[in-house]
C-alpha cells in the first residue's frame, strides 16, 4: 500500500494522540473514558478540523468498519488536495449508529467531507498496523513490501537508548531521575 507524506505525516500524530489518551498519569487504562469525553465535545472540536485533523479524527477511534480496502488506499495514495468525497467510500466504509451521528455533526461543517475521508484513512491505517495486513483481505506482496519500507522510515518514536533502560530493582532511581526532570522543567518537586 502506498500512503501520500500526507498521510504519513497524520498517522505518526494520530497514533501519538491515541497512545496520550490510552494512559493517566498512574498508568491506567482511561482510553475509554477520554473517547466518550471527546465525543461529547464534538461541537467544539470540529472548529479544529482543518488545523488538527489527527486530534478530531480520535473521536472516530473503533467507529469504522471497513468491506473493501482498495478504494481506501487509493484515498490514502493521493494528497490533501486530491481526496475523493465522502460519499464515494460508502461502498467500503461503514459506520457504527454512535459514529454516524458524530458524523452528521462533521458532515454539516465546512471541510467535513474532506474530514471524514481523513479520519477513515487514518483509523484504516490504525486498525492495519494491528491485523499485520490490509483490511479485507486485499494486501499483496508488493503492498507487504511497501509497508515494510514505510515502518522503516518511520520516526522510530518506541526505541529506547542505553540511558532509558532501567532494570527493574532500579524503580527508585527511575522516580527520583522522573522528579529531576520535572524539577528542571519548572514542575515543584512533591517530596
Amino acid at each position: 500500500m502506498k500512503i501520500s507524506p500526507f498521510f504519513h505525516d497524520l498517522r505518526s500524530a494520530y497514533q501519538a494522540e491515541i497512545d496520550d489518551l490510552t494512559q493517566d498519569s498512574e498508568g491506567k487504562d482511561v482510553l475509554r473514558k477520554r473517547l466518550a469525553q471527546k465525543r461529547s465535545e464534538i461541537g467544539f472540536l470540529v472548529k479544529m478540523m482543518e488545523l488538527a485533523p489527527e486530534m478530531v479524527a480520535v473521536v472516530f477511534h473503533q467507529g469504522f468498519r471497513f468491506t473493501r480496502a482498495a478504494p481506501l488506499e487509493q484515498s490514502l495514495a493521493v494528497g490533501q488536495d486530491h481526496l475523493p468525497p465522502w460519499e464515494s467510500l460508502s461502498t467500503c466504509v461503514t459506520l457504527e449508529p454512535w459514529a454516524a451521528a458524530l458524523a452528521k455533526t462533521v458532515l454539516a461543517e465546512p471541510g467535513g467531507d474532506r474530514f471524514m475521508v481523513i479520519a477513515a484513512g487514518l483509523e484504516y491505517l490504525q486498525q492495519a498496523r494491528f491485523a499485520g495486513s490490509a483490511v479485507g483481505g486485499e494486501a499483496d506482496a508488493e503492498g507487504d513490501e511497501d509497508d515494510a519500507d514505510d515502518r522503516e522510515h518511520d520516526d522510530d518514536y518506541d526505541a529506547l537508548s542505553a540511558d532509558d533502560v532501567v532494570e527493574p530493582h532500579d524503580s527508585r532511581s527511575r522516580e527520583e531521575a522522573s522528579a529531576n526532570w520535572l524539577a528542571d522543567v519548572g514542575f515543584e518537586r512533591k517530596d
